[in-house]
């Protein structure tokens, strides 16, 4: 088990250039499990290839359990990797595919037996220790993977995006056991995704990426409910947040010809802005009705209803401005069609307050 230490770590492919990370400073405390996550060209694969030393470190330092790891061979730095592409030998069975990196390290046989024993009853692999990857699922093939990361022993696990190639139901019942084994095993796992979902269910911590900078690192929920930005408040929840950008009034702004109040603390922060970017999660829309002469509310005419178990949601654009989209989250099922109208009202000790121009949280 160890701590691993990011101090403003940069990779910079091309002297010149925007760095593919850009000073990348975060704390993987020891035993957590860390993911990092972010659309396409953020950096989070390029982040872990750098602590795993496949890419090296431009700038600022990367430090395992306190030992600076920058000139430190791969193989050195006590750590174990797990691609998406599973990455099995196919003429190996189970059991030698995950024996393997331990036979390479001259490990006794007796004792690689078994520890690839104790790993394949963790991952429920007993069964399958004869068979060869082809005779496999994808799922079970991803777990013997993991295994052969375990049967190492590692200071630390990585895991680059490893439920990607999985089906739908795979990749639920796949994550599940990894946190499980994780908090089994207690080693300290970063782990990268482009799904804020799985980010979101998985992590002890998340680390929101884009461009090579980390914009926030936090845990799932303070993600949710204080995002630094707008990037985060946009890039966590499904369905997202909505982002608005709207003028100042006398008390507060100005949303679909109605006033909505900011809070004294709220308005002392944003000072003589004219303009804010206003942050509002589905689920703090409140369905007035369906009526559109409803005073003081929002008034929309919906495009979309999905209907998802026990929840809806409504795509809606506003009725006096066919450019502003909105997102509502309704109780049940609800009549609502396209075409409807609807009235509803934001909460406004749920709003979100950001910076027009950085985008930077301002409440």
């Amino acid at each position: 088990m160890a701590e691993v230490v990011f101090d403003q770590a940069s990779r910079i492919y091309t002297p010149g250039a925007k760095p593919a990370v850009d000073k990348l400073s975060l704390t993987v405390a020891d035993g957590d499990l860390v993911v990092l996550v972010g659309p396409s060209g953020s950096g989070k694969s390029t982040a872990l290839r750098m602590l795993a030393g496949l890419e090296p470190i431009d700038a600022g330092s990367v430090r395992i359990n306190g030992r600076d790891v920058v000139d430190v061979q791969p193989k050195d730095r006590d750590i174990a990797m797990v691609f998406q592409n599973y990455a099995l030998y196919p003429s190996k069975t189970v059991a030698e595919n995950m024996a393997f990196p331990l036979k390479m390290r001259g490990v006794e046989k007796e004792e690689r037996a078994k520890r690839v024993r104790e790993a394949a009853d963790m991952l429920g692999l007993t069964e399958y220790l004869d068979r060869k990857p082809k005779a496999l699922s994808g799922g079970q093939r991803q777990r013997v993977a993991m295994g052969r990361a375990i049967v190492r022993e590692p200071q630390v696990f990585l895991m680059d995006e490893p439920l990607s190639n999985l089906d739908a139901k795979m990749r639920v019942q796949t994550r599940a056991q990894i946190a499980e084994m994780q908090n089994r095993l207690a080693v300290s796992t970063v782990y990268v995704t482009h799904d804020q979902v799985e980010a979101m269910t998985m992590g002890d911590k998340v680390a929101v990426l884009a461009d090579g900078k980390l914009q926030q690192y936090a845990t799932p929920p303070e993600l949710y409910d204080r995002p630094a930005n707008a990037f985060v408040a946009g890039f966590i929840g499904s369905p997202a947040m909505n982002l608005l950008e709207l003028p100042r009034s006398s008390s507060g702004v100005t949303l679909g010809g109605i006033e909505i109040p900011l809070t004294r603390e709220v308005t002392n922060a944003v000072g003589s802005r004219d303009k804010l970017t206003i942050g509002i999660r589905p689920e703090d829309w409140v369905l007035e009705s369906t009526d559109a002469d409803a005073g003081s509310v929002v008034k929309a005419v919906v495009d979309v209803v999905e209907e998802l178990g026990s929840e809806s949601y409504l795509y809606a654009h506003l009725a006096e401005d066919t450019a502003t989209k909105i997102v509502v989250r309704g109780p049940g099922r609800v009549k609502v069609r396209f075409g409807d109208p609807i009235a509803v009202r934001p909460t406004a000790e749920a709003l979100h307050v950001f910076d027009v121009e950085s985008g930077e949280r301002l409440d």
